[in-house]
């Protein structure tokens, strides 16, 4: 058996094309959708995936902007900036960008965050609303996720999704989404017990633990479908290495996400998405 490749590069693209014609749409009545997002200027990776973001909202005709945070800022600093965001019209999407600087307490940064401009969906307001199932934007990541599995006609309802991790901005969130869904929900962790085994019972499996190449191909229930959402850099390998140990498991698997060109794509693509749909509430 070769794994099928659920391809997130392709469907975002697909996505962002969409989004250009809802952004005309908007143009038409003054609005210009623009995404701020708030990142660390120290860190290389988020200011990269950042510049990405900035770019992908232009070319579907958004506004995007940057406001570095660096060593020397205070805590009331960044809560006075995310208030001023909060308050700015013009502004209809803030992203957090994580991690900020370590002095800062990103806890306080994501209450003073209103969650009507919560363009990842991470923010306490948001995952209220995602437990009680309520409108609200949804965690960028895992609702990529999602959106990945029902393009390419994977069935949730009914079966058994283990979900390895339990961050609150991928796995909690992800598990939730997946119960909404209809499928058999475990959360699996690092104190979990037998994890190979947990795994083996998946019809879907979602791998958000951050540990390079961690679930091997005989973890794997034959047919299941596999979700890769690690990224990982590992000392002598270039570029991203995930969760899965892919070659192994495309052996095993229906279906499988890539990495990179999988869930990083889609996650980028629901965050424009988001900051688009809060623009678009103008005209409700």
């Amino acid at each position: 058996m070769t794994a099928q490749i659920l391809d997130g590069k392709d469907l975002s693209r697909r996505l962002r094309d969409e989004l250009k014609v809802r952004v005309e749409q908007l143009r038409r009545y003054h609005i210009v959708p623009r995404l701020d997002a708030i990142v660390a200027s120290q860190d290389p990776a988020s200011l990269a995936y950042v510049k990405m973001k900035r770019r992908w909202a232009e070319a579907a005709g958004m506004l995007s902007e940057s406001h570095l945070v660096d060593e020397t800022w205070t805590q009331s600093q960044l809560i006075e900036k995310i208030h001023q965001l909060n308050a700015d019209p013009a502004v209809h999407a803030i992203l957090l960008q994580h991690p900020l600087p370590r002095h800062l307490d990103e806890d306080m940064a994501l209450l003073a965050l209103g969650p009507e401009k919560d363009a990842d969906g991470i923010t306490p307001g948001s995952l209220g609303r995602l437990v009680a199932d309520m409108p609200g934007f949804r965690c960028a990541t895992p609702y990529g996720i999602i959106r990945l599995l029902e393009h390419y006609g994977v069935h949730i309802q009914g079966k058994h999704a283990v979900v390895i991790g339990r961050s609150v901005i991928l796995g909690k969130p992800m598990a939730l989404m997946l119960l909404q869904k209809n499928a058999t929900v475990t959360i699996a962790h690092s104190k979990s017990q037998d994890l190979p085994h947990i795994c083996r019972g998946a019809d879907i499996l979602v791998a958000a633990v951050g540990r390079a190449e961690l679930v091997k191909g005989d973890w794997i229930k034959p047919g299941a479908v596999v979700i890769d959402a690690g990224f990982n850099k590992v000392e002598g390998r270039s570029g991203d290495v995930g969760d899965v140990d892919f070659e192994a498991a495309a052996h095993v698997a229906s279906w499988i996400t890539p990495v990179p060109g999988g869930v990083g794509p889609m996650t980028v693509a629901t965050l424009l998405a988001n900051a688009v749909a809060a623009a678009e509430r103008l005209l409700a």
